[in-house]
């Protein structure tokens, strides 16, 4: 608006603060001066660790819960407190993979070497890649390191680490009723008490505030983190789809398996003059959305996109 509003002659120049780019007035209309690349916004998010499960024959352990998938953004803060990340060039009519990564699987309440869950899988979009939550650990396995960490049981008792500017650590376990929550984006497992999962990170690249990447509770009944995450239940909730959440614990029982992690999501900003191609499986719910003089789209299964 302000662009259009100047009383311009051919040749002059600005630096479009809407678009990035520098422009100049042809005599007629702007005219982009940066070719073919343009820059965007990103908010990539693994998927979530499965939380754990209790498999002792004592049937009182319990699992911990799922760390939250790790947590990627040019559009506020990363996870693990770090900053936001610098937008990506990308080039006109060339093809970019997304990859969503898979929820870990939680826990197996009858099988002891697989009580624990497993990490979640990696999310791609171009460059840049964000590591899977880790699974909670289970009554005689322990959990493993991921974007969030997983949280402490029987099987390891300390939290499992999360990836640095990405995620936090799992919580650690605090007697046979008080197994770690997973980590989350925005905090550590058991910031918020025993048992609880970290809570995620808000952000407002659709438009809105939304929080995503919370971890699993762990048992006995521990509330998931903000933004998804799974609760500690008798079978573990699961996190909540395509925000990268940690599944909850089983609690500490042997009728009920830990819940799987959530699926992760890749979101893209961009400015309005632009329209994305989805290929390959690549597909959003809701298509390209307007936002202001942007628009943005939520891609929530793999394949490659292009821009025109």
């Amino acid at each position: 608006t302000q662009r259009d509003a100047l009383a311009s002659v051919a040749g002059d120049v600005i630096y479009n603060t809407t678009n990035d780019v520098p422009e100049y007035y042809d005599g007629t209309s702007w005219q982009s001066m940066q070719g073919a690349d343009i820059l965007i916004d990103y908010l990539v998010i693994a998927a979530g660790g499965g939380g754990g499960s209790d498999s002792s024959s004592s049937g009182r352990y319990g699992g911990g819960g799922g760390g939250a998938g790790g947590y990627r953004t040019t559009y506020g803060t990363s996870g693990g407190g770090a900053s936001a990340e610098d937008r990506l060039f990308i080039t006109l009519g060339s093809s970019y993979t997304v990859t969503i990564g898979a929820g870990g699987s939680g826990g197996s309440y009858a099988s002891p070497p697989a009580d624990a869950g497993s990490q979640g899988s990696n999310s791609v979009f171009s460059t840049i890649t964000s590591t899977g939550g880790g699974g909670g650990a289970g009554s005689f396995t322990a959990n493993t390191t991921g974007g969030s960490g997983g949280g402490g049981a029987q099987g390891s008792s300390s939290g499992a680490a999360g990836t640095a500017n990405q995620g936090y650590s799992g919580g650690v376990m605090n007697g046979a009723d008080n197994n770690g929550g997973g980590g989350g984006a925005g905090e550590a497992g058991n910031t918020d008490g025993n048992k609880q999962g970290g809570d995620g990170v808000a952000s407002t690249i659709t438009g809105s505030s939304v929080t995503r990447a919370g971890g699993g509770g762990g048992s006995s009944v521990g509330i998931g983190g903000a933004g998804g995450g799974g609760t500690g239940a008798n079978p573990g909730g699961a996190g909540t789809v395509n925000t990268g959440s940690g599944g909850g614990a089983s609690a500490n029982n042997q009728s009920g398996g830990g819940g799987n992690g959530g699926a992760g999501v890749v979101i893209l900003r961009y400015p309005n003059n632009l329209t994305i191609a989805l290929a390959g499986g690549a597909s959003s719910a809701g298509g390209e959305t307007a936002v202001g003089q942007e628009k943005y789209i939520q891609i929530e299964t793999s394949g490659t996109v292009s821009f025109a």
